[in-house]
């Protein structure tokens, strides 16, 4: 329950030491807080519901007339599909690489890593093809961020088995 609002994820992500893409930490409240972070941060960025997945609730913004009109069709979208329209900003990373990585945890504090998943294949936001492992993460990128995601999993006393959702920058 911990990791299932996005808001509250990256601040525990932080916490636990793992690589966050730039943003500011915890809700943008209003459309004026919302460009100042995007002036802080520089464009393009992309503004993302808390609540949900599967791509509902984000847009693209390249520009500050975009992000006007982008916050308000994420807003929408994000309390028509979740109930809940706090939004966050992070930078937008364009064509990344969509990297899972599988944790196991025991109710011991025990955590391991399993090999990661490419993902990056995606049609609407939703994976198409996995391709394990991949072909883009060389032996140490692959190694400090399996370790992250056991980090975090550990951080929030993880005991099953679930996936950390990665993204890297491809420059």
């Amino acid at each position: 329950a911990a990791m299932g609002d996005k808001i509250q994820s990256k601040l525990l992500a932080k916490e636990a030491g793992v690589s966050c893409i730039p943003g500011v930490d915890g809700e943008i409240e209003s459309k004026e807080r919302m460009f100042e972070v995007a002036e802080l941060i520089g464009y393009p960025i992309m503004i993302k519901a808390s609540a949900g997945g599967g791509g509902k609730g984000m847009r693209i913004a390249w520009n500050k007339e975009q992000a006007d009109v982008e916050w308000d069709a994420a807003k929408r979208e994000a309390i028509s599909s979740f109930g809940d329209d706090r939004m966050l900003v992070e930078k937008f990373i364009d064509n990344p690489r969509h990297i899972e990585i599988q944790v196991i945890g025991d109710k011991l504090g025990n955590v391991v890593y399993l090999p990661e998943r490419e993902c990056s294949i995606q049609r609407r936001n939703q994976k198409v093809i996995e391709e394990a492992p991949s072909s883009f993460i060389d032996p140490a990128t692959r190694q400090a961020m399996g370790e992250q995601a056991a980090a975090l999993a550990r951080s929030v006393n993880y005991h099953t088995a679930g996936t950390v959702e990665m993204l890297v920058d491809p420059r």
